[in-house]
């Protein structure tokens, strides 16, 4: 007998597990990061950040895994979250989101993920990177 199954990303921790857990989250992340610093059509985003990479390196995949449905490892760190107000000393516009947002989806378009979590995945970023580009202090 043939199963016709049907994952429901955002159902529990259906994407936290999709994106490999904490280890395959870790790897997207550092993926990001190397990327960001590495190419100069990201300089801008990556000049936002503190001198000290490794933090937000840390921040970004803990923040994930909470955010997928997994375990809430930022909050077990740093405390809770408001992604707009983390961001709220920053000058986002237009370009900023889009640079974020196209070296997020080259670092997910690396990883050995499903097509449809892929799409899934930067459709589902696009909303948070929205978000913080109309409440930034422009």
């Amino acid at each position: 007998m043939s199963e016709n199954y049907s994952i429901s990303y955002g159902t529990g921790d259906t994407s936290f597990q999709a994106a490999g857990g904490v280890t395959g989250i870790r790897q997207l992340v550092d993926k990001f990061y190397e990327r960001m610093g590495a190419d100069p059509r990201f300089s801008t985003i990556y000049n936002m950040h503190p001198d000290d990479i490794a933090t937000s390196i840390d921040k970004l995949a803990r923040f994930l895994c909470g955010w997928l449905g997994g375990p809430k490892r930022y909050q077990e760190k740093y405390g809770p979250i408001s992604i707009p107000n983390v961001h709220q000393h920053l000058t986002i516009g237009t370009d900023e989101r889009d640079q974020w947002l196209t070296c997020m989806k080259e670092s997910i378009d690396e990883q050995t993920y499903e097509a449809n979590f892929k799409d899934y995945l930067i459709a589902q970023l696009s909303i948070p990177a929205e978000v913080v580009r109309s409440r930034s202090n422009q």
